[in-house]
């Protein structure tokens, strides 16, 4: 499994209740995924495609949880491709990045901002 992208970010709300909501959302996700539930760690992996794999981490913080997710490439054949096509596709970290921003405003039971969602709009219409 090699590393793709990697971000965190701190929710102002208790881990516990945290870790209920990122569990709840991945299971309510829009594409059909393979999910690890580890509650005793607060971690989930979710895996889907031939090549991706998501993890996540909820811990405690003195602010509320601190949330750490991975992008994993578990491709088993052509796996040298994810990197090339990914590279091909511009602004994959940007997205990445800007889809997980969004996850932590949801997380925290807080409307999404405005500025975060168009940047996000505007890196995906780039592709």
């Amino acid at each position: 499994m090699k590393p793709l992208a990697e971000v965190s970010g701190v929710v102002g709300a208790p881990a516990p209740e945290v870790f209920a909501r990122l569990e709840r959302r991945l299971r309510g996700g829009e594409y059909p995924m393979r999910l690890e539930v580890d509650p005793e760690r607060r971690t989930l992996a979710a895996q889907g495609g031939w090549w991706y794999r998501g993890e996540y981490a909820v811990e405690d913080h003195p602010a509320g949880a601190l949330v750490r997710h991975r992008v994993l490439n578990v491709a088993e054949r052509g796996a040298w491709a994810v990197p090339l096509a990914n590279r091909f596709f511009a602004g994959f970290r940007g997205r990445v990045r800007d889809g997980f921003l969004e996850l932590l405003a949801e997380l925290g039971g807080k409307k999404r901002s405005g500025r975060i969602r168009e940047r996000a709009r505007t890196v995906r219409s780039r592709e």
